[in-house]
């Protein structure tokens, strides 16, 4: 710890979860962000013998990490879409030779067989899931490669697992032990309150009208900081205004080609912006501890979401500022996205359709296989309903992501089946869409309705920073007082 990272002493927590893992026991970390995640599996990864697999569901996290431990003389390596083939060739090479000490992959490389056989043929550690809520959150939305990290941990032998997050409800931490096959898993929870963030929530009536707020938020507080926005169209108009207000800002979202994110993130690294406008996209794990302000100019979906974007504010421990710019219409945004977010019973009856043209009751069939058979059905959505009906013992998942009908055939009751529990994580989506809009309504201390959400209740105080605990609501709703009359007047 003191040769390699050059720190002296432990963070509250990093010496209980890095004394799990050496015992090679799978382990789920609770730690708000700032604890210092990182450290709990990189240090003891170098005590280890083999290789630490690393799974980061975003590339700048990744890119980030393996930047700081190769300054560090640690030898890592990232798979990612943005990694030419060849220095993707010539990294599973040096895996089988075993001469590396971290891989770190996105959740859809571990489907790819080529990087699974190179890992087998070498000794795997430690697999580790940073950011593991996504599991939960993400695995039956646009990321289901997530729902695939379990198998993968049984193709590389099992071997012991760290997930890691800074949030999770019952409900997800019961997912991330069932999606990734934790084995009586030590689960240390540091809890989420961190008194250094200061939150405060800003009502705007028109578009036009936030805008103004929020150019006027940046010119007055000081450092640097994230914006957050729902929508690609939403990232590069914000982008437009601040500029045009000429503030020194860029933004960031999947769209953009790799060359320009990595050349955003460095200027963002290295102080050069005064703030990044960007997508969810950005944000997981990037080491920069003096981030001042985190502002959402539109509503996140839940808030799960909220904390984890808004506690990337602050790591340094310094007071940081989090912002959220509320307007009612925003719900509709996050409304429209649930209506396709879930594949519906025309989706679910095509991909039984699928397997049963392509005789998967006898053989088993290839992801992109089904994918080509269930025309009309985006990619996406095929993974999972594949995943549900796993989930429900209707399909077995094989190996290098194939699947057998277990059966000949899916009768309507279990189509029916499956479309119900698709129907319950809407609902789910939709209350925690209510939670977050009755936190952003709330006259109560922001801190208290956080760690009440997050099942942290016992001896909440309010926080005395906050903008209800700073000014109560009915200060702020009081008519304002003429000092030349008197407080009240008697009755005629």
């Amino acid at each position: 710890m003191r040769g390699t990272f050059k720190l002296s002493e432990f963070r509250p927590g990093q010496q209980q979860v890095i004394e799990s893992i050496v015992a090679h026991r799978d382990t789920v970390a609770i730690m708000p962000t700032g604890a210092g995640k990182s450290l709990c599996y990189q240090l003891p990864a170098l005590h280890l013998p083999g290789t630490t697999v690393v799974v980061s569901p975003l590339i700048s996290l990744m890119k980030d990490q393996t930047d700081k431990l190769n300054e560090l003389g640690v030898w890592a390596r990232q798979i990612n879409s943005t990694v030419p083939e060849r220095d993707v060739a010539a990294t599973l090479e040096a895996v089988r030779a075993g001469s590396i000490d971290f891989v770190f992959a996105t959740p859809e490389r571990l489907e790819n067989a080529d990087l699974v056989a190179a890992l087998k043929e070498t000794r795997i550690d430690l697999f580790v899931v940073d950011e593991a809520h996504c599991l939960s959150e993400w695995g039956h939305d646009f990321r289901p490669a997530f729902l695939n990290l379990g198998a993968a941990v049984k193709a590389l032998g099992s071997p012991p697992v760290l997930a890691l997050t800074a949030t999770a409800t019952e409900r997800v931490l019961e997912d991330v032990v069932r999606l990734l096959g934790l084995r009586n898993p030590a689960v240390l929870n540091l809890g989420v309150f961190r008194p250094n963030l200061h939150y405060r929530v800003h009502h705007t009536a028109t578009d036009t009208a936030k805008e103004q707020r929020l150019v006027r938020l940046l010119r007055d507080t000081t450092g640097n900081g994230l914006v957050y926005v729902a929508t690609v169209k939403h990232c590069e108009s914000v982008s437009r205004t601040l500029e045009a207000e000429g503030l020194t800002v860029a933004s960031y979202h999947g769209g953009l080609a790799a060359r320009t994110r990595r050349e955003t993130q460095d200027r963002f690294m290295a102080g050069e912006l005064k703030a990044i406008v960007a997508t969810n996209a950005f944000g997981m794990g990037i080491d920069k501890a003096d981030i001042r302000f985190v502002v959402h100019y539109d509503m996140p979906g839940s808030l799960e979401a909220y904390y984890q974007e808004s506690g990337r504010a602050g790591r340094d421990g310094d007071p940081a500022e989090c912002i959220l710019l509320y307007r009612v219409e925003d719900r509709r945004t996050h409304q429209f996205f649930m209506g396709g977010k879930y594949p519906g019973a025309d989706d679910i009856v095509a991909v039984r359709d699928a397997l049963l043209a392509l005789g998967a009751a006898d053989a088993p069939a290839t992801l992109p296989e089904v994918q080509a058979q269930a025309t009309g059905v985006a990619k996406t959505k095929i993974r999972s309903v594949l995943a549900m009906m796993k989930e429900l013992g209707l399909v077995r998942e094989l190996r290098g992501s194939r699947f057998r009908l277990v059966g000949d055939t899916v009768d309507g009751s279990r189509i029916e089946e499956v479309a119900l529990l698709y129907t319950s994580r809407k609902e789910a989506d939709r209350d925690k869409l209510q939670r977050m809009a009755s936190y952003a309504q709330s006259a109560d201390c922001r801190w208290k309705l956080l760690l009440e959400y997050f099942n942290e209740t016992d001896g909440v105080e309010p926080c005395g920073t906050c903008d209800n605990c700073l000014q109560p609501a009915e200060q702020r709703l009081a008519p304002p007082v003429d000092r030349d009359r008197p407080a009240f007047l008697p009755r005629q």
